[in-house]
């Protein structure tokens, strides 16, 4: 202990001494550490924006230096989760790891094989390197079936030379059970597709679930997908430049955000982040998307087994994204955020949208000057953290795609395509260890929509806000204890439920610019009522289980109940832009068939790596 003692102070005091190293992001599935920092925050023990994440683990070695500083606020199992990751983060704070089960005693280098890991660090400390195997298996089973969820890979980080980071990561993933196949889909395009957890590019709409979005590959059974990021950073003091893949999460939130949540599959971008002062943060990205509509105009010919015949592959549109977000912490507990977007889809990368300080919208308004139709989709949003007492956190965040005042008279019909979301974290009372998280979230008609399908805010069909889109509601509740180092319990309810779901129509206009047919355009659409018809509801219940047992091998366990359920929406006094179907229809279009109905599930599995 005394042993275990001194090293943690060298740390500490290596890490305030020194530059840290690596602007690698921790990603966002490492649920553990960020749980551990959200209730060291919440607590008041570090004063850290929760708007933008992933943080970096140059970020988070600031934030544990800092709680080690308060460590008279920490009771002991805090302590002891201090102590773990600030070993877990050694490179970064310029020494070796020490406290794993090392099969070596080198200064220079460490070898275990119970972590799994690889580090090595240079003399002089200007190369460092982190090599980590990722290896797991869980069972998911119902009274539907059971499927074997095998991912397997490895984490590569390093520090090159002085404020250069790379880093990258593979995972494969392997889901098979005699349900893929069964009986419960009537049709080859229902096995493909319809046995899937969540649904790929194919599907119309992915399932309405928080489940993390993929894109699986070629197989009859749609049971394999594979997962890689990774990136290249310079860094310094004032902050950061990037080129990365990896999922990024705006708008304060725990269990889904309404702006970028963080679930949709990750996409290439070039990235800014700057921190010149504590108070103040900005962020800007210029992503590559995956727009999953077809160019007409962009084909390629392939040989086929007939001679002499080619046929016409066709390629997507492309499709781009700028967002910035300000990030502003005026006194301790109060942060504020804001930002704006734009997605368009062009041949070529909009040099204006490289602009990172810019309001996106007035720049379409210049680039499109003219032009008759609309190539390019302008969004705006905030968020609030504040924490008016300790041990209690209040925040909200909100999503505009269009806003106009005369929209917020009671007496308009039309609505503002907005999404809203608000939430409270009570921790460390009364007891150390235990927290309590609500949060509500709506979202109306067409917020989320546009009536060129390429300028939706989604990549590879997949929302980029709230999983449950437009015009749809979720509450979720969760109570969480931690009783030990590296052991978490968690008891949660979330009700997600769906409403009318219409497409983003325009008036059609003539030869002359006069509108026809105003019954189908979204003006008209935006003027039904929200929230009125319920076409989807899901109630789950679910306790999970997470243990450490070693770092970096865990333990899960998860039981769980949920209630799926579709309305029938047949109604002849529909417009033409509302989706109308029975019950089983919207159970289809929104949920895979083994959660559908009521269902009870259970799974064990174990993991090494993230």
């Amino acid at each position: 202990m005394k042993r275990r003692g001194f090293v943690l102070l060298l740390l500490v005091m290596w890490c305030t001494m020194f530059s840290i190293a690596q602007n690698i992001p921790v990603p966002l599935i490492q649920t553990k550490l960020y749980d551990y920092l959200d209730e060291l925050i919440t607590e008041g023990v570090i004063s850290v924006q929760t708007a933008v994440r992933p943080y970096t683990r140059n970020q988070v070695a600031k934030m544990l230096v800092e709680a080690h500083a308060a460590d008279s606020l920490l009771n002991v199992r805090q302590k002891k989760e201090l102590a773990f990751y600030l070993n877990e983060l050694a490179l970064e704070c310029d020494t070796m790891v020490s406290n794993y089960v090392q099969y070596t005693d080198h200064a220079t280098y460490n070898i275990s094989l119970a972590d799994p890991q690889f580090s090595y660090m240079t003399k002089d400390k200007k190369f460092k390197m982190r090599l980590r195997p990722i290896l797991g298996a869980n069972i998911l089973a119902s009274k539907k079936g059971a499927i074997l969820q095998r991912w397997y890979g490895v984490d590569l980080q390093m520090d090159v030379a002085k404020h250069l980071s790379i880093w990258g990561s593979l995972r494969d993933n392997s889901w098979s059970g005699d349900w893929l196949n069964k009986q419960y889909f009537s049709t080859d395009d229902a096995r493909r597709n319809g046995a899937r957890i969540h649904y790929g590019a194919s599907q119309v709409q992915p399932a309405l679930t928080p489940i993390l979005g993929v894109q699986y590959k070629e197989a009859n059974y749609g049971g394999d997908f594979s997962d890689s990021k990774g990136g290249v950073s310079l860094y310094s003091w004032w902050g950061s430049i990037s080129l990365q893949r990896e999922n990024i999460r705006w708008g304060d939130a725990y269990h889904a955000s309404n702006i970028f949540s963080g679930r949709a599959p990750a996409a290439p971008m070039v990235s800014l982040q700057l921190t010149p002062c504590k108070w103040f943060q900005f962020d800007y990205f210029h992503a590559w998307l995956v727009s999953n509509v077809v160019d007409s105009t962009y084909y390629y010919l392939e040989n086929t087994t007939k001679p002499g015949l080619q046929d016409k592959e066709y390629r997507p549109l492309n499709k781009f994204m700028a967002a910035n977000m300000f990030t502003v912490t005026p006194i301790k507990h109060l942060s504020f955020s804001f930002g704006n977007s734009i997605i368009y889809a062009e041949q070529n990368i909009q040099a204006a949208y490289l602009i990172p300080i810019a309001f996106y919208k007035s720049l379409d308004h210049l680039l499109t000057k003219g032009i008759a139709f609309q190539n390019q989709n302008s969004q705006a949003f905030a968020s609030l953290s504040v924490r008016p007492v300790e041990h209690l956190q209040l925040y909200g965040s909100f999503y505009v795609d269009e806003f106009s005042l005369k929209r917020l008279k009671p007496s308009e019909k039309e609505k503002n395509p907005i999404s809203y979301l608000v939430g409270f974290n009570w921790s460390g009372w009364p007891l150390k260890g235990l927290s309590l998280k609500g949060e509500f979230m709506r979202s109306y008609i067409a917020c989320y929509t546009h009536s060129i399908d390429a300028l939706t805010w989604t990549t590879n069909s997949f929302n980029m806000g709230h999983y449950m889109g437009d015009n749809a509601q979720s509450i979720y509740a969760e109570l969480a204890y931690r009783p030990i180092r590296g052991m978490l319990l968690k008891l949660s309810y979330t009700n997600d439920t769906k409403y009318n779901s219409y497409a983003y129509l325009r008036v059609y206009r003539d030869e002359n610019n006069k509108k026809v047919n105003e019954s189908a355009g979204i003006g008209n659409t935006l003027s039904q009522k929200p929230f009125d018809q319920c076409i989807y509801r899901n109630d789950e219940v679910r306790l999970d289980g997470f243990y450490e047992v070693h770092p970096n091998m865990f333990l899960t366990m998860s039981l769980g109940y949920n209630h799926a359920r579709g309305y029938d929406n047949e109604k002849t006094d529909a417009i033409a832009s509302e989706d109308l179907g029975n019950a089983q229809y919207y159970l289809d279009k929104y949920l895979p068939r083994f959660y559908q109905g009521k269902n009870f599930t259970a799974s064990i599995g174990f993991s090494f790596g993230f």
